[in-house]
Parts: structure tokens; C-alpha cells; sequence
């Protein structure tokens, strides 16, 4: 018998896996940076829930409206060459949004930094998956996500920062990163093996892409909502930007904890057990998180909420890429699909549910996560059952 292949320590592929990570954290803590500003938003520029959501889910619209020619972009002319250009555009929508006084700029910034994002994370992901071992895709995948996530708690930190001292430094000082980093990219000349060649028709008959692409949406369609109304809510109990900062701050420290951990336990077992459970975990916190009216006990359902769904997101990516790979596609375009499905979450869940919320009640986008995560529940449920029968059987 012979040993199970190790992950090779060359400095090639650490590099490429810190710099798609550094890449994620920074696009990812400019995004996160508006949930902290959304209450003092709202205020100066008098805007209305709904209006909030749109601000929120400008980013996610950006990137809906890219996925796709950012992936093919990745697949044409290669991951390393469309994450520079992703970098670019996210170096510029740093700056605008800092310089930004008016409902419309900033949401136009937001957009920017979406379309930014949409390249920046097909390229930085397609480029890790070409020069990563098969073996420990899932693993690698996961601690890249779990880098981005603690983008998040920076993120919080970042716009509580803006709001003390004012976004133009701050946000100014986000751009010249960005463009630090596409230097490195730049001067960083590594590549794996030449994509395939399969088009978009066979990676849409994989199963296991439109399985990923599914469970990559559900749960940035429940972080989508909970991103506008929570802020909200804490500010109605009378907390702070710095306490709702570090509500989120906890969360993303306890997603990106978990995130790798999903990755290695997926690569080792398969990825049903951390589906399971980070369905039956959105589940519960859905039905949940609208309730308390205490903010210590909002802020742990938070957090219980935002493990979950790093535990749901990195077996979603590992299925996308192996979805890819069975369907002989380039990484780039699979991950241009992952980006679309986060998008579609994301403005449904953040403009959606705010608009919900403004018509209804902030209960009833929480009670549509909530139902839509029990029919995956249970259609994953008789999946697993059927594969068991057809085992037993054959």
C-alpha cells in the first residue's frame, strides 16, 4: 500500500496561496467595512431601509453583473493576468468610495469595488486551484475563504475606524494596498497546468456545480439579510458603530475558524457531514436571529450563525472546482459561477430582504431563509438516502 500524497512545501505555492489570501482579505474587509457605517449612513444622508439595503448590496450587484466575464476573462487570458485587473478596479472603487458624499456615489463605488471583486476572486482562485495538489483542494480552498472571512473582522474594525477618523484616509489608504498587491502579483510569474478547454454548456450539466453553486447561495442569501437588519436592530437597542463592530468582528473570527477545518474534514471524509450541518445550523439560526431584544444575545446568534455558514461554504467551493474538473472547464470559469451564485445571495439577502423588511417585517426574510434551508435540508437528506440504497444495491 502505498502512502497517501502530501501536499508539497515548495515556496511557489506558498506564495501563491498567501497572495490569493491577501488578495481575499483585502477585497473582502472593504466590503465587510459598511456594516458598522450603514446606521450613521442612514442618519447623514437620511436614507431609507430599503435605500440602506441597495447601499449594502451594490457590492454583490457588481459582482453579479462580472461573474461570468470575469470568469471567462480567467479562462481566455489566464487567472494571474484578470486578478491583477481585478486589483486595479478595486484600488480605484477604494478611492471613490472614500471621496464619496452622496447616496449615488457611493453606491456607484460599491459596484466598482463589485466588478473589482468578481475578477480578483475567479482569477486568485482559478490560480490557486491550477498550481494546488488534487489531494487538498478543499483544504487549500478553505483556509483562502477563511482568510477572506477574517477580512470580515477587519472589515467591522476598518469601518469603525472610517466613522472615528473619517473615510478618505481610511479608504484611501485600502487603495494603495490593493495597488501594493498588484505589484506583487505582478512580479509573482508562477502557473500550473494549461486549463482545459470545456465551455460553460458542460459545467452547467455537473451535478456537483449546480449542487455547489446552490449551497454557495443559501447561505450568502441568509448573510445578505442579517448584514443590513442586525446593524439596524443593534442600533435600535442603543449599541454603538464600535459594538456592532465587534458583533461582527466575533462572527467573522468564529467563520474563519471553522472554514479550513470544513476543508480538511471535507478532503478527508467527503463533504456531507459539513453540508449536514451547516444547513441544520442556518436552519436554526434563521429562525432564531430575529428575536432577541437583549444585544449580548443577538450577538452570540450572530456569531453561531456566521460559523455556520463557513462551515456550508467551503465544501460548496470544493464541489464547484471538482464539478470543474469532471466537466474538463477551466477553474476560472467555475469560479466565475461561484462568484454568481455569492451575488445572487448577496442582493437578494441584503436589497431583498431589506425591502421585506421595509414592507412587512424584519421577520419575514429570516422565516424565507429559514424555509428555503429546510427544503435543501431535506432534498440533501433523500440524496444521501438514494446513494445509500443504490450502494447497498449494487
Amino acid at each position: 500500500m502505498t502512502a497517501a500524497p502530501t501536499l508539497p512545501r515548495t515556496p511557489s505555492l506558498r506564495r501563491v496561496v498567501a497572495l490569493v489570501s491577501a488578495v481575499v482579505l483585502v477585497d473582502v474587509c472593504f466590503y465587510s467595512a459598511i456594516t458598522p457605517l450603514l446606521p450613521s449612513y442612514v442618519r447623514e444622508l437620511g436614507l431609507s431601509t430599503t435605500q440602506a439595503g441597495v447601499l449594502a448590496g451594490a457590492y454583490a450587484l457588481g459582482t453579479l453583473v462580472a461573474s461570468l466575464p470575469a470568469g471567462q476573462l480567467a479562462a481566455r487570458v489566464g487567472a494571474r493576468t484578470t486578478l491583477l485587473a481585478g486589483l486595479v478596479l478595486l484600488a480605484a472603487a477604494s478611492l471613490a468610495f472614500g471621496l464619496g458624499t452622496t447616496f449615488v456615489a457611493l453606491v456607484g463605488a460599491r459596484c466598482v469595488q463589485g466588478v473589482g471583486g468578481a475578477a480578483a476572486w475567479a482569477g486568485g482562485l482559478a490560480w490557486l486551484v491550477e498550481v494546488a495538489p488534487r489531494e487538498r483542494r478543499a483544504q487549500l480552498i478553505g483556509s483562502v475563504l477563511g482568510t477572506g472571512i477574517a477580512g470580515a473582522i477587519g472589515g467591522p474594525v476598518l469601518g469603525a475606524l472610517a466613522h472615528a477618523v473619517g473615510p478618505r484616509l481610511v479608504f484611501s489608504a485600502v487603495g494603495v494596498v490593493a495597488l501594493g498587491l498588484a505589484v506583487c502579483v505582478g512580479l509573482t510569474r508562477i502557473t500550473g497546468e494549461p486549463p482545459p478547454t470545456g465551455d460553460l454548456r458542460a459545467v452547467l450539466r455537473e451535478p456537483r456545480v449546480l449542487a455547489g453553486a446552490w449551497l454557495t447561495t443559501l447561505p450568502t442569501l441568509f448573510f445578505g439579510a442579517f448584514g443590513v437588519l442586525v446593524p439596524l436592530h443593534l442600533a435600535g437597542l442603543g449599541v454603538a458603530a464600535t459594538g456592532v463592530a465587534a458583533v461582527f468582528l466575533l462572527a467573522a473570527a468564529a467563520e474563519a475558524a471553522v472554514s479550513p477545518l470544513a476543508g480538511r474534514f471535507a478532503d478527508r471524509r467527503g463533504p456531507a457531514l459539513p453540508v449536514g450541518v451547516g444547513l441544520a445550523g442556518i436552519l436554526a439560526s434563521a429562525l432564531l436571529i430575529p428575536w432577541p431584544q437583549r444585544p449580548w444575545v443577538l450577538g452570540g446568534v450572530v456569531v453561531i450563525a456566521a460559523a455556520m455558514s463557513g462551515i456550508l461554504l467551503t465544501p460548496a467551493s470544493a464541489l464547484l472546482s471538482d464539478g470543474a474538473e469532471a466537466a474538463g472547464a477551466p477553474q476560472g470559469l467555475v469560479f466565475g459561477l461561484f462568484n454568481l451564485a455569492w451575488a445572487v445571495g448577496q442582493v437578494l439577502g441584503s436589497a431583498g430582504g431589506a425591502r421585506l423588511a421595509d414592507a412587512i417585517s424584519d421577520v419575514v426574510p429570516y422565516l424565507v431563509v429559514a424555509a428555503l434551508t429546510a427544503l435543501t435540508l431535506v432534498g440533501f437528506a433523500r440524496l444521501r438516502l438514494t446513494a445509500r440504497r443504490a450502494q447497498r444495491a449494487s
